[in-house]
């Protein structure tokens, strides 16, 4: 669903020695996208509505931000990921 190139882009990351972990945060945002959504992360694959790839790349982006096990401030649910998902999740 998300590239690194678009990723790095996003988090604003000019060099390649934390593309393993942006990677890692990739996954993890997909999976949780997909998780909320009530799908498969394999559905995220090909022709994503930008909202979908807009609240992954939120979703990096917070993760990227608070990756320290303890950070300064509290890991807060963000509401617009939610917002951004919401049209698109299927209910069982």
């Amino acid at each position: 669903m998300l590239t690194l190139a678009e990723t790095k882009l996003h988090l604003r990351v000019d060099h390649d020695d934390e593309d393993a972990l942006i990677e890692a945060l990739m996954t993890t945002a997909t999976a949780a996208c997909a998780d909320y959504l009530n799908m498969p992360a394999e559905d995220l694959v090909v022709a994503v509505p930008a909202p979908i790839k807009s609240a992954a790349l939120l979703l990096v982006g917070s993760l990227y931000e608070q990756r320290e096990s303890v950070g300064e401030r509290p890991y807060n649910k963000n509401p617009t990921f939610e917002a951004l998902l919401n049209p698109y999740r299927v209910h069982a």
